[in-house]
């Protein structure tokens, strides 16, 4: 395991805890910082190690999940002892079982009554995490009952669902507000608040719906922020509703090894010719394009689909259909490229990319890492390729010294990748 911000002791959480705090705004106790008692930790770890229930242990390895990714194993004993968190992780590194993990494990099963909450700030985010919640729960042999509520479906079928008393909600938090304030959510059981891509979430129209989700729940409920990256916007809103935060972090390597990095010199009028023929010469079975605006994806999508290449773009303009049907169709091989921008692709999981393209280059090093972040995942080998005109290739300078990576620079010949030049990474 590498990456590790924090050493935490490991509880066991079948022991009783003493001492629990009630979480309310006017409390003088949460104002001051909690500090949290340190001690090593020896990695590798596995879940045993940190006493995850046996039947979730047996359903990670029905999913060929054998051993704890950083933030995991920081978040478990945090959070299996009640404490308000923040899961801070980069993507692709195993956030959302971080938090349903411990969650679970406190979930009273013989309990009818909505425990866990969790917000997203998008339909295909919060479908992703209804459908890990609901894996997790049939694997594991539990009767765990989980509704997905979101905007652009019946409202009346919602209802009828939370006639059955979930145990767990996952969805937007406007439709989840809405129905609070309507009595379908029964609050008064809420254990835990998962606000999930919480910097996104704190930081627009969405924080008014939040604060109203967690102010309708009992003072002791716990709440749980997990992201990518913590804005100064959100950390003022954090600082108001959850004082005395636990922050946790852990990153990943750098870079991951096991991706290749690639960079093609053209004009920017010649990038979607080059993108098709690109995605031909090095084989792309599964890839995601990265664009900076829905515009653009939209064009290069119904381009490649002229040339019979089976691509979509998720537009955050798109309605909710066919962005499902975007979603679906890259995850079941129907569809072989996924055209995003940086915001309709946050938080998104795609299991087996191969390929990650940059049509348009980020300008911050921290933003390529997230992209091509996307690929080489689970041991597999990655290649990322990015599109650059000759202004934008002082960029490779930037990514090479801030991550310490290789960018090989190719170019085309008779529908073959080939070397332009060979440089190794420079470092300052």
């Amino acid at each position: 395991m590498t990456g590790l911000h924090f050493i935490v002791p490991i509880p066991n959480p079948f022991q009783s805890i003493q001492g629990k705090r009630r979480l309310s705004k006017t409390s003088d106790r949460l104002r001051r910082p909690f500090k949290f008692p340190f001690s090593p930790v020896t990695f590798p770890m596995t879940f045993a190690d940190l006493h995850v229930p046996p039947e979730l242990i047996t359903a990670l390895m029905k999913q060929q999940i054998t051993e704890p990714m950083p933030i995991q194993a920081i978040a478990h004993p945090v959070l299996i002892a009640r404490k308000d968190a923040y899961l801070h992780a980069e993507t692709g590194t195993g956030k959302t079982l971080a938090y349903l993990l411990p969650l679970f494990a406190r979930l009273d099963v013989e309990l009818a009554a909505t425990q866990i909450v969790i917000v997203a700030p998008t339909h295909e985010l919060a479908i992703q995490i209804h459908r890990q919640a609901c894996d997790l729960g049939q694997n594991a042999g539990w009767p765990i009952r989980s509704v997905l509520l979101i905007g652009g479906t019946a409202t009346e079928r919602q209802i009828e669902k939370l006639k059955k008393k979930p145990h767990v909600v996952v969805g937007s938090p406007g439709r989840i507000n809405e129905l609070i304030e309507r009595g379908k959510v029964k609050t008064k059981d809420i254990r835990s608040i998962v606000i999930d891509e919480a910097d996104r979430l704190l930081s627009d129209e969405s924080v008014a719906s939040i604060r109203s989700i967690i102010e309708t729940a009992p003072a002791a409920r716990q709440l749980v922020f997990a992201s990518a990256t913590l804005e100064s916007e959100s950390t003022e809103v954090l600082s108001e509703i959850a004082p005395g935060l636990e922050m946790l972090r852990a990153s990943a390597a750098a870079i991951n090894d096991n991706i290749q990095h690639f960079y093609v010199v053209c004009e920017e009028r010649d990038k979607p010719d080059q993108l098709r023929k690109l995605l031909h010469a090095t084989h792309a079975e599964r890839a995601i394009v990265f664009v900076h605006r829905n515009d653009v994806a939209e064009r290069v999508a119904a381009k490649l689909a002229h040339h019979q290449v089976a691509a979509a773009d998720l537009n955050a303009a798109l309605n909710k259909v066919d962005r499902k049907h975007a979603m679906d169709g890259i995850r079941n091989g129907a569809i072989r490229v996924l055209i995003a921008s940086d915001v309709a692709a946050r938080g998104l999981d795609v299991k087996g990319v191969t390929h990650v393209f940059n049509l348009d280059v980020p300008t911050m090093s921290k933003a390529y890492l997230h992209r091509v972040g996307r690929t080489g995942r689970a041991g597999e080998k990655g290649t990322a390729v990015s599109l650059m005109t000759e202004t934008e290739e002082r960029l490779v300078r930037r990514y090479e010294e801030d991550l310490g990576i290789v960018m090989h620079r190719v170019r085309l010949r008779e529908g073959n990748l080939i070397a332009d030049e060979f440089r190794p990474a420079r470092r300052s």
